[in-house]
């Protein structure tokens, strides 16, 4: 009997043992299991100093950050192509994809990059910094891109010639897919700030840009033949635009933005080449304007050579300070010679939505218009802009359009 019971409990104490063992196990092969899970989908870190950076600010740093994006691209998984604090000297150099195994890769810049000043090792129209090809970039860490545009500057022809050569972009997305911009800053472009070419689904967010009011062509960033771009909560100073929509986009949302000095956010100049792409689906609002050449403004080329169309454009909660032209339709531009033939570019379908503040020139509100071509439901809603100086009402002009008012209107509509 005792025996039995002796045999009984050897078998409960077996099962006992037995299963905290192979539920230890399973824990094992579990954690083991997690840990390499974690390891494969973990971004691999590559550094620009580990393939020879030197980030002194004398010595030419460009074939290690050419060697560093080479073995991030050709990766597999998420990857982070880092730049440690330092100066780096650069010329120019492309970070060219497609990344074929990356699912997404991030440029972390922490540091302070300045450009090689020999205007001859660029090419015609091309970026100091370009990005091409890729898929799932994001570019973000706090770090500087300086142009050093002040030695290039006097080559700038493009204000007074037509046929001129384009100077280096600091920064430029060219064919990019899924592309996240955020905590960078573009000081002193030889041209351009950012430009984006052929990009779809862009976000960029909390950018600096800085140039001197003088600096030429140094629009903060301009965007051609792009969809689905969102630009927001960022500040500009430059001598151009602060934003400039080319031609060819769809879908761009500008928001909360900070512009000043420079020219204003602008579409265009639209019209100035053959096959030109239509603007379509342009919302521009809760920015502030302050000493500005121009507010917001769409601008065409006189004597275009093709037609094209703007159609769909909201301009909402602006707040102009001091600011030259508050609201202006030009499609007469031509800076080059006068009495052109009219536009061939057709603005419809453009809301003006509460635009308050002041105006540094008497006309507040111009609305010019293409005789060829007139302008078709240009609404103004809600508008209040007083002369800075204090003195009387300012004024609007209107040619070639029959535009539509709500709500408050200083100054008031055209007769």
């Amino acid at each position: 009997m005792n025996t039995e019971l002796d045999s009984k409990l050897l078998l409960v104490l077996f099962i006992i043992c037995f299963s905290d063992a192979f539920a230890g196990g399973s824990r094992t092969m579990i954690a083991q299991v997690k840990n390499i899970h974690y390891k494969e989908t973990s971004s691999l870190l590559v550094n620009v100093k580990d393939f020879g950076a030197r980030a002194d600010g004398r010595t030419d740093d460009s074939k290690a950050f050419e060697a560093a994006w080479k073995e991030a691209c050709e990766t597999t998984g998420a990857v982070t192509l880092l730049v440690p604090h330092g100066t780096y000297l650069i010329g120019p150099i492309k970070f060219a994809g497609p990344c074929k195994n990356v699912s997404n890769i991030t440029v972390q810049m922490k540091g302070y990059l300045i450009a090689s000043t020999n205007l001859s090792e660029y090419r015609f129209g091309a970026g100091w910094v370009e990005f091409g090809g890729v898929e799932g970039l994001t570019l973000t860490g706090g770090g500087t891109f300086d142009g050093r545009g002040a030695k290039a500057w006097p080559y700038n022809g493009c204000p007074t010639h037509f046929n001129c050569k384009l100077l280096p972009t600091n920064v430029k997305f060219v064919a990019m897919k899924k592309t996240i911009v955020r905590r960078i800053t573009s000081v002193n472009s030889k041209s351009f700030h950012i430009a984006l070419v052929e990009c779809k689904n862009f976000r960029g967010s909390k950018i600096k840009i800085s140039a001197p009011a003088n600096s030429p062509n140094t629009d903060g960033i301009h965007i051609e033949r792009s969809s689905s771009v969102h630009v927001s909560r960022s500040h500009i100073g430059t001598g151009d635009d602060c934003i400039s929509v080319g031609q060819g986009n769809s879908e761009v949302t500008i928001a909360s933005i900070t512009c000043g000095p420079g020219h204003g956010i602008s579409v265009g100049s639209l019209g100035r080449y053959p096959n030109e792409g239509d603007v379509r689906g342009l919302v521009v609002r809760d920015s502030t304007m302050t000493g500005t050449m121009n507010g917001v403004r769409i601008k065409t080329w006189a004597n275009s050579p093709g037609s094209s169309a703007a159609t769909n454009m909201t301009f909402e909660n602006i707040i102009m300070n001091n600011v030259s032209n508050p609201i202006i339709i030009d499609q007469a531009y031509c800076p080059f010679t006068s009495l052109q033939p009219p536009s061939r570019v057709k603005l419809s379908d453009i809301y003006f939505k509460n635009i308050r503040g002041t105006s540094s020139s008497a006309v507040a509100v111009a609305l010019e218009c293409s005789k060829g071509i007139p302008c078709q439901n240009i609404y103004l809603e809600n508008v209040h802009l007083d002369l800075s100086s204090g003195e009387k009402q300012p004024t609007s002009s209107c040619k070639n359009v029959e535009a539509k008012y709500i709500g408050t209107q200083v100054p008031p509509p055209c007769a």
